[in-house]
């Protein structure tokens, strides 16, 4: 949604550049013909425009950028400084927003109304570095540091001279640490890519019914719950129900666990 965003004004200043450009070059061969001054109204509002939304592109890339490799990304810092981050974007888009309401109100509401959803992944993650922090008995920042660390470009020296920076600070135990914020990491999932995960999958069935009730909302959620996952990036998973996951018990199908007979084929 973001992202979006910043896309759209990005093609809108490389747009609103070839405008200028083109009107430039008009100006230049009316110029030659005295006629440069019936170009030259337009020709300011162009600039105008291009200035706009280079501004506004530059802008939002960046409010974006740090919303997703900062802010809701795992790699990130403690959970105040998120949220003084994400307050301060979404303040920021309010600033931004008149000049372009139509589009930048529904992703700067958006951000307000989904703050809490957004970073519910964040008190998780706290508590496991915590938890890292107590069993090792290194200060909180330092597994933060570590956990932040990971963000940085893999190929970068910035991140291996920060990495060894930490490994001095922690002597010994570094690995261990490391090892454990990997884990932490790992085991964590972001909400915003669950809630995006979920509503893909559930957008595939609500075409089927234009009125959504209780019971049809029941049967879907029994459905999803006991249906298997065909595939997935966790071999351990394939096969298996959330159900069966959750409970670690296997169950019959769940057209079974409705009452009704699966038929089956009779061995040749």
């Amino acid at each position: 949604m973001f992202g979006q965003l910043a896309f759209y004004f990005e093609r809108r200043a490389t747009g609103s550049t070839s405008v200028r450009q083109a009107l430039e070059h008009k100006m230049e061969r009316a110029k030659k013909k005295a006629r440069g001054n019936y170009l030259s109204k337009r020709l300011a509002c162009a600039r105008k425009e291009e200035e706009k939304y280079v501004n506004l592109a530059r802008d939002v890339r960046i409010f974006a950028d740090w919303m997703q490799n900062d802010i809701l990304s795992l790699a990130g810092p403690d959970p105040s400084t998120r949220e003084e981050m994400f307050d301060f974007v979404v303040e920021n888009l309010k600033t931004l927003e008149p000049l372009c309401a139509h589009r930048i109100s529904p992703v700067r509401s958006a951000l307000e109304n989904q703050k809490e959803d957004l970073l519910a992944f964040v008190a998780v993650l706290d508590e496991k570095l915590r938890t890292i922090s107590r069993e090792f008995d290194v200060p909180l920042y330092l597994v933060y540091a570590i956990c932040e660390a990971q963000g940085i470009y893999e190929g970068s020296t910035t991140r291996w001279q920060r990495i060894d920076e930490l490994h001095q600070q922690i002597n010994g135990q570094f690995y261990d640490v490391q090892q454990a914020v990997f884990e932490a990491m790992h085991s964590t999932h972001r909400s915003s890519s669950i809630v995006e995960n979920l509503n893909s999958r559930l957008r595939n069935y609500f075409f089927l019914r234009r009125h959504l009730g209780p019971l049809y909302l029941d049967l879907l959620r029994f459905f999803l719950n006991h249906r298997t996952f065909l595939r997935s990036e966790r071999p351990e998973r394939a096969g298996k129900s959330p159900a069966e996951l959750l409970t670690g018990e296997k169950h019959p199908h769940w057209l079974e666990l409705l009452g009704f007979t699966l038929l089956r084929r009779e061995a040749a």
